[in-house]
Formats: C-alpha cells, sequence, structure tokens
C-alpha cells in the first residue's frame, strides 16, 4: 500500500497576539466590538497555536496586522520576525489617511523587514468615505508603485461603494488587491431553514427577502470584482457571519467565488484565532480539505499553491 503523503497549507489569514507587548485595543472586553464570546480569543496566540495533525502539514502562514501597535505598525511586523520560525510572511498595518509624506515614510520603515508583502487598513463601515476620498487614493497608486499588496476588508453588498472600488482598479492597473473573508457573504436563504427564523410570518417574509437581496448583491460584487486579473480573494471568515455556520452555505460562498476568480486566484484560509469561535483549527481544515467538490490539484491550488506564488513564498 502506497504511503500518504502530508497535504500542504499554507494559512494565508491569521493573527497571533502578545497581550504583554501589544496594544490590541479591540480585543479588550471593554472596547467594541462587543462580543460575548471574546474571551475566547483575549489571550495571546503563537505559531505553536497553529496545531495540525492527520495528515495536514503547515507549510507556512501569512500574518494580517492585528493592532498590535497602529500608531507605529513595523513593531508588529519587528515582534512576528523576532518570534516566528514557520515559513511566513506579514501584511502589516496603514492608515490610508495619512498624507504623502507621511505615507510614504510609513511605509518606507515597513519595507525594511523581509517578511512584509503588502499592508492593510480595515475598511468596513469607512469604505465609501475612504474610496471617494482623493488621499486614499493616492496612497493605493503609491502602493501600487511599490509592488505591496493591498488586502480589502469590507462588505462588498454595498454595491454603491464597490462601484468606486471597480473605478480605483481601473484608474490604478498595478494595484493588487486581496479580498478578505470573501467580502462578507450574507446568509443565503438557499441554503438557510426558513423555519429556523422565529417570527411572525409577515416578519420572516421581510428577514427572507433582505437575505436574498443581500446574497444577489454580493453575487453581483463577486462577479464584477472577478473580471479584475489584479484581484484576489481569500475565502475565511466565516464565524464572523454567523457563529454557527454550516457547510453547504460555506460551499456556495467558496463556488461562488471560484465561478468567478477562478481557480488561480482563489485561497482558503483560517482566520485563526477567530475561527476558534465555531470549530478548533484541525477540524477547520479537515473539514474544507475533506470536501469531495475539489479534486486533489484543486485543493492543492485553494489551500498552498495560490498562497504560495501570491504572498511570495
Amino acid at each position: 500500500m502506497a504511503e500518504k503523503k502530508d497535504i500542504n497549507v499554507i494559512d494565508s489569514h491569521i493573527h497571533l497576539f502578545d497581550l504583554e507587548q501589544g496594544e490590541y485595543q479591540w480585543l479588550k472586553s471593554d472596547k467594541p466590538p462587543f462580543w460575548p464570546d471574546k474571551h475566547i480569543i483575549e489571550q495571546s496566540f503563537t505559531e505553536d497555536d497553529l496545531l495540525l495533525n492527520e495528515e495536514l502539514k503547515l507549510a507556512g502562514f501569512v500574518h494580517i496586522e492585528a493592532g498590535f501597535n497602529n500608531q507605529e505598525p513595523w513593531r508588529e511586523i519587528d515582534w512576528l520576525e523576532s518570534h516566528c520560525q514557520q515559513p511566513f510572511r506579514s501584511i502589516a498595518g496603514i492608515d490610508l489617511t495619512l498624507n504623502d509624506e507621511q505615507f510614504s515614510t510609513c511605509i518606507s520603515q515597513i519595507k525594511t523587514y523581509k517578511s512584509v508583502v503588502g499592508v492593510r487598513d480595515i475598511l468596513d463601515d469607512n469604505a465609501f468615505e475612504y474610496l471617494s476620498s482623493k488621499q486614499v487614493k493616492s496612497n493605493l497608486k503609491h502602493l501600487a508603485d511599490q509592488q505591496l499588496i493591498f488586502e480589502l476588508q469590507m462588505t462588498l453588498t454595498d454595491l454603491v461603494t464597490v462601484d468606486l472600488l471597480l473605478e480605483i482598479l481601473k484608474s490604478t492597473a498595478n494595484l493588487q488587491i486581496i479580498i478578505n473573508h470573501a467580502g462578507f457573504p450574507p446568509k443565503n436563504i438557499s441554503t438557510e431553514n426558513a423555519q429556523q427564523i422565529q417570527q411572525t410570518q409577515s416578519m420572516k417574509q421581510c428577514i427572507l427577502e433582505k437575505q436574498k437581496t443581500a446574497w444577489q448583491q454580493w453575487q453581483m460584487a463577486i462577479k464584477k470584482l472577478g473580471q479584475f486579473k489584479q484581484c484576489a480573494i481569500k475565502c475565511s471568515g466565516f464565524e464572523m457571519i454567523n457563529r454557527q455556520y454550516q457547510a453547504p452555505w460555506q460551499n456556495e460562498v467558496i463556488n461562488t467565488c471560484l465561478t468567478h476568480f477562478g481557480i488561480q486566484r482563489v485561497m482558503l484560509a483560517s482566520n485563526f484565532p477567530l475561527c476558534l469561535f465555531s470549530i478548533s483549527y484541525q477540524e477547520y481544515w479537515k473539514n474544507l480539505l475533506d470536501n469531495p467538490l475539489y479534486t486533489q490539484n484543486e485543493r492543492d491550488s485553494l489551500c498552498y499553491l495560490n498562497a504560495k506564488r501570491i504572498y511570495q513564498f
């Protein structure tokens, strides 16, 4: 009998915390977001906590900024490079609203670290304001000129804001964007049991209609963004939409991304340690990689080869 080979995984979206050295304002119990289960992740995590077994091998990871020090984001990179032994790449924090001189200085400092391949400023509720700003557009062009990835975190159900992003992509063809958490896809009524909605019939119908509209808007955004070859997308953060998310919805999210981005521009990732809100790290990857919907070659691309290429391992 042939010996089974390990399945290589590059986890392209993880966060490590050192609560003794970093600030992490968002992790504090008295600061937003006010999640009732925040205590699960309100602790330090190192690369040793990225535990895989049963033929799964962690071949590397991409560390996404986690608020270690928002004023001096290079301090988080310095901490990572001093402590991590695994192969890794890092995405540094940045403030996209800095003026040209401040932004250029910050980028120059960040680029002195060998692990840095890009930056992130979480847009979320500020997405429309940011993507309308001349200063932000100027800074995104500077990122492109510096050949740094921009990790985009925003909700893609807002098609007005998505159109602003599309204009930036058209005018800055060398800007490489990686969409975080699949653009926060909403629940899809086709994979939800309407009977689970404990409301009156009229309220239930209203909720279902809103879910249907949001899902269609997200699909449209994915279709539009998938047309830009400088865009890739990471499927992760499912627990941020629903702590009790189910496999049919998760599969539909991934398959929608694959339909419009293709097998070469989609990555599977964990969002560790936030994935622990729903499932263990081992179970998360095992469930994804045991999925019979993917061939072995597709699985290798989604969990290893694409991240290796895109993040320049």
